[in-house]
């Protein structure tokens, strides 16, 4: 299985979920999605996935300080837009297995994933 992990290099959930495959000798690729970005087909895929929710990070600073009008009547559409112009308002990290994603970390579905 080949693992890519999405996310923000110095994001503190990031660093415990690379914590955990590297402590199991999980090997798998990193993308910084501030620094290199996320492409719209792969955004739009995870959100058909996913669905937009799990994925916009509305509790982090960057959709805090979104103007009142950006944060309201949110659909799918409003989301990518936002996600694809602010690359930190996606919710880290995603992990993908091949077959499908995981979104955030929590150690007992990584387990149950890859365990």
């Amino acid at each position: 299985m080949s693992l890519t992990m999405y996310g923000i290099k110095n994001c503190d959930t990031v660093a415990k979920a690379r914590k955990w495959l590297e402590d199991r000798g999980l090997a798998y690729a990193f993308h910084d999605y501030k620094t290199s970005g996320v492409d719209r087909p792969r955004l739009e895929a995870w959100v058909d996935e996913l669905g937009w929710e799990p994925l916009l990070n509305r509790a982090g600073t960057t959709f805090r300080k979104l103007d009142e009008a950006d944060k309201r009547d949110i659909d799918r559409q409003k989301a990518i837009a936002l996600m694809l112009a602010n690359p930190s308002m996606i919710k880290r990290p995603v992990l993908d297995l091949g077959d499908r994603r995981l979104v955030g970390f929590k150690p007992d579905l990584y387990e149950a994933a890859l365990g």
